[in-house]
């Protein structure tokens, strides 16, 4: 998907997430077609190291993936490794919005949770690379890696500690609850997503996870199931 270009100059993602200044290497505002370009490049990226890997993707088949020319690449990264981190960040900004934009409808805590991870597992269904280019940055990019999971964890943390305060949630260290949820969404989704080649989650997989966080946060199942929450 192409993102769409606000008045201001700035970039909009295709969920309707965050605006973002987009520039070009010689640090010149990306408009329109530029910004256009800059996103196919970004969406070739996610498919060819999703595919191949860091160490086999190149510039030359992420361009032609993205059907521009050398030239036009480097008017927007700098080098492979340039577009990665970019790719990371990208990934990293629309599936936050894609879960927060979904959790923020729930009325209780436990409402949040199950749209929030009904969301991310959706993303990841539609975005498989998530998992494969986050591992490669271990090793490719380390810090890169670890803000991805920081900037996932700062908002988790702040939604977690309210709802504890509120009573809705068995008191804990909010920190190390939100890593743990984490964890246990990107297994999940690892495990019956991105190893199966699936579209979604199977319900009774959903409904035992949640059952779980529910567990885990201190929510008895009866009042934490919610049909018409995914």
């Amino acid at each position: 998907m192409n993102r769409v270009e606000t008045q201001s100059g700035r970039d909009r993602e295709p969920e309707q997430g965050p605006v973002v200044p987009l520039r070009r290497v010689d640090g010149r505002v990306v408009r329109g077609k530029g910004a256009r370009t800059r996103r196919r490049l970004l969406e070739a990226a996610e498919r060819v190291f999703g595919d191949l890997g860091y160490h086999d993707a190149s510039v030359v088949k992420i361009t032609e993936a993205a059907g521009v020319s050398l030239g036009t690449f480097y008017q927007y990264f700098q080098s492979k490794q340039a577009i990665f981190d970019e790719l990371v960040a990208d990934l990293n900004r629309r599936v936050r919005h894609a879960m927060s934009d979904a959790s923020r409808r729930g009325r209780t805590r436990i409402e949040a949770e199950r749209l929030g991870f009904a969301a991310f597992f959706r993303f990841t269904a539609e975005h498989p690379a998530l998992y494969r280019v986050i591992r490669q940055a271990e090793f490719v990019s380390p810090k890169a890696m670890e803000q991805h999971y920081e900037r996932i964890a700062e908002g988790y943390v702040e939604g977690l500690k309210a709802a504890m305060e509120a009573g809705e949630i068995a008191p804990a260290d909010p920190l190390v609850v939100a890593w743990a949820l984490m964890a246990v969404g990107e297994m999940i989704g690892m495990r019956w997503i991105l190893w199966s080649k699936a579209s979604r989650i199977p319900p009774a997989v959903f409904e035992e996870t949640m059952g779980f966080v529910s567990r885990s946060l201190g929510i008895a199942p009866s009042r934490a199931r919610r049909r018409d929450s995914r």
